[in-house]
């Protein structure tokens, strides 16, 4: 965990704390580590710490509570998530109230997720798909898959087809919605629902903040149903460190919870 010391504690600009998902395939880890000194490069003397709810350290808590104890009085926490469903509703919140019910006294700014806010998708979110659509590839696709890990809630859902509406519209290509758990369908089904429907080369863009099992299951069924690219993580991309701050800037000068 790096020492948690930055401006705050002599009055400057406030921490920030990101908070991953957490996964047992460590190239996650670095990934969220990589945006984490993106983000402090894109504003410096910003102190930025990486934090997963679950199978890395150090927690959101434990980062919380050291930022406390060096002296800082306020942070900015960013959840490093693509959809506001359980993670951001429950596990967010307990963290910050476990953070600061006992010690020195620390008021915590949550922003708002990655992914859409208030229904409106940002510019450099769609920004970031291209580029990773660009990178895998540079020639042109006349169909779009929205591959993303998948969730129960409908609200969140929601969030991932408005994501797919919009890159599209961008695009200029039709665009669907595929998960790779949890909801239907899966990629390899939207995948051959498009190419049935007359597509001939169908494109996959990973809805995935960082790489692991869940991305690698999405390649794998997109290939074998005939995709012709399938984009990676978003990872350390420019334009997620962009929305980081975004989101940090949005929650300036607010109420801490």
């Amino acid at each position: 965990m790096p020492t948690p010391t930055g401006p705050d504690v002599a009055g400057g600009a406030d921490p920030v704390v990101l908070v991953a998902h957490g996964s047992r395939d460590p190239r996650a880890a670095e990934a969220t580590r990589a945006l984490a000194r993106a983000v402090s490069a894109a504003r410096p003397g910003v102190a930025v710490c990486a934090s997963w709810l679950d199978h890395t350290e150090p927690g959101p808590t434990e980062v919380l509570r050291a930022l406390a104890a060096a002296g800082h009085r306020s942070a900015v926490l960013v959840p490093l998530l693509l959809t506001a469903a359980y993670h951001r509703r429950v596990d967010i919140p307990a963290a910050v109230a476990a953070a600061t019910r006992s010690g020195p006294p620390l008021a915590v700014r949550v922003t708002d997720v990655l992914g859409p806010a208030d229904g409106t998708v940002a510019p450099a979110l769609l920004a970031g798909l291209r580029r990773r659509l660009g990178e895998v590839c540079p020639g042109r696709f006349d169909a779009l898959v929205l591959a993303a890990a998948g969730t129960r809630d409908a609200r969140a859902r929601g969030s991932v087809g408005r994501v797919a509406d919009a890159l599209g519209a961008e695009s200029g290509v039709p665009c669907r919605v595929s998960y790779a758990s949890a909801a239907p369908p899966r990629t390899g089904v939207a995948v051959s629902r498009l190419r049935a429907a007359g597509a001939r080369r169908v494109a996959v863009a990973g809805y995935f903040l960082a790489p692991g099992l869940f991305h690698d299951a999405v390649a794998e069924e997109a290939r074998a149903a005939g995709a012709v690219a399938v984009s990676g993580p978003l990872n350390d991309a420019p334009e997620v460190a962009e929305l980081v701050l975004r989101r940090v800037d949005e929650r300036s000068g607010s109420r801490a919870v």
